[in-house]
């Protein structure tokens, strides 16, 4: 038998009553909903008055994100529907965060990007594996609109106070947070109609378990 057609053989096995699961670190919408989490944690330690509420309810839906999806994976082994129920809990978690963000924007009178702005897709084919890179593209678009001002910049570099550079810094980073949110949001979205799907067509913990004594009664 070649190696090809013993990879299939093994492929083709039948799975047990407890099927594979977890594996969630490799899921997308687990790394994007993890960064979104460090960069919400940095976000409010800079931005958001640290006695106010709204800083441990965005950091608590944030994680609420990152943790559902986790949970939820470990527990496809034996519930479907607890996965389904859980991974949808993480998406409303990140809605929550959404909300939030788009409050502060609103309430400091900040720019929220619109949908065709040019900034949001370049976010997104940076592919940012962690808060960092996050950071540094912040900072680097910044930059960026700095150097856009072009002859007006002198002028309004001797009244630019560090108020309004902490504004611009604040506005930049709560759309990227925007952004990340929404691909997670997307991600998950995608998983929760698969997620629907496969408990349509294969049922869960309880049918599988029928399933199983009844192919162990025919042996």
């Amino acid at each position: 038998m070649s190696t090809g057609d013993h990879d299939r053989g093994r492929s083709e096995k039948p799975e047990g009553l407890i099927p594979k699961h977890g594996g969630y670190r490799k899921l997308k919408s687990f790394q994007v909903a993890q960064i979104v989490y460090d960069v919400t944690v940095r976000f409010c330690d800079r931005y958001v008055d640290r006695f106010s509420r709204t800083k441990d309810q965005m950091v608590q839906a944030a994680r609420s994100g990152v943790q559902n999806i986790a949970e939820g994976s470990m527990a496809s082994g034996t519930s479907k529907k607890t996965e389904l129920k859980l991974t949808n809990v993480a998406r409303a978690s990140l809605e929550e965060l959404k909300l939030d963000y788009e409050d502060f924007l609103r309430q400091r009178k900040l720019y929220q990007w619109e949908p065709n702005d040019p900034r949001r897709a370049a976010l997104v084919n940076q592919r940012c594996t962690s808060a960092d890179e996050v950071a540094a593209w912040v900072k680097k678009v910044y930059n960026g609109q700095k150097g856009r001002d072009g002859q007006h910049e002198q002028k309004r570099q001797s009244h630019l106070s560090a108020q309004s550079t902490r504004s611009c810094y604040a506005e930049i980073s709560a759309n990227a947070a925007l952004v990340l949110i929404a691909v997670a949001s997307s991600l998950l979205d995608r998983q929760l109609e698969a997620q629907a799907k496969a408990f349509e067509t294969q049922g869960g913990f309880t049918e599988r378990l029928y399933r199983c004594r009844v192919k162990a009664r025919k042996r």
